[in-house]
């Protein structure tokens, strides 16, 4: 039992190590005036605070046809199924640049569904919109796969229990499978938000324009280097850590109340 827990703890913390030492180098490298001034920067702020919403209003909108997506995946079966779920996973798999060209030919000014929401002031080409919708793209897998799983955790024999006791699809929906499964949903709603927040390939393809943190990043390394890249990528992480951290914290309280 001894050197099974050695074994396992030894390959863990390589592991750990693999992630955290880059991350540490590079906050302890930070020149701490360039540091500084970058926090101060409005250019800086603004676009982490865009990074943080559209990825936020990506999640929020994918809640509501993912879960759905989820639960029908979950409890029926019908023709087509595997593809359906090989569907939902296919923009994980795709680069992300090839999704930000594809969303471009489906959402561009110069297309269908482009025109037809630009009739009512809805613009996906170098706006916020576009932002969002890149982001739910690449990483709307993660919240349905996971909600998918929280579903089948739960017996469908309780939702079965609670029809007979009179309950309608909608009670049993709400006070049975969902209830006994929003961790699973929010988790993956936290790691669907922290995925949309890394996204780069898409989103500069489709919004190069108002620029998100991840985009800013590249930008300062291409036009003046790593010393003014890298504290911005810093603020970032940091603040990812910070916020991912309270979240996992408070869903960990919850569970245990």
């Amino acid at each position: 039992m001894k050197n099974f827990r050695i074994v396992i703890s030894g390959l863990s913390g390589i592991l750990v190590l693999i992630i955290v030492i880059p991350l540490v180098r590079m906050v302890f490298s930070a020149d701490p005036g360039v540091l500084r001034s970058t926090i101060n920067d409005p250019e800086v702020v603004q676009s982490i605070l865009l990074t943080l919403r559209a990825a936020l209003w990506a999640t929020l909108s994918c809640i509501l046809f993912g879960v759905p997506l989820a639960y029908a995946l979950a409890r029926w079966r019908f023709p087509g199924t595997s593809i359906v779920q090989g569907i939902v996973d296919l923009p994980v798999m795709i680069p992300h640049t090839a999704a930000g060209i594809a969303l471009l030919m489906v959402y561009g000014r110069e297309f269908f569904l482009g025109k037809t929401f630009s009739l009512v002031g809805i613009s996906f080409t170098g706006t916020e919109f576009g932002i969002s919708l890149a982001m739910a793209f690449v990483s709307l897998p993660f919240l349905v796969n996971a909600a998918r799983d929280g579903f089948l955790s739960v017996d469908p024999r309780l939702e079965r229990v609670a029809r007979t006791l009179g309950a309608s699809p909608w009670q049993a929906f709400f006070k049975v499978s969902l209830a006994l499964s929003w961790r699973s949903i929010l988790s993956g709603a936290i790691m669907m938000w922290a995925r949309g927040i890394a996204e780069f390939g898409a989103v500069i393809v489709l919004a190069y324009h108002p620029m998100i943190a991840p985009i800013l990043i590249w930008e300062r390394l291409e036009n003046y280097g790593l010393k003014y890249a890298r504290p911005v990528a810093v603020i970032l992480i940091l603040l990812c850590l910070l916020i991912f951290s309270a979240l996992r914290w408070l869903s960990r309280q919850k569970k245990e109340v």
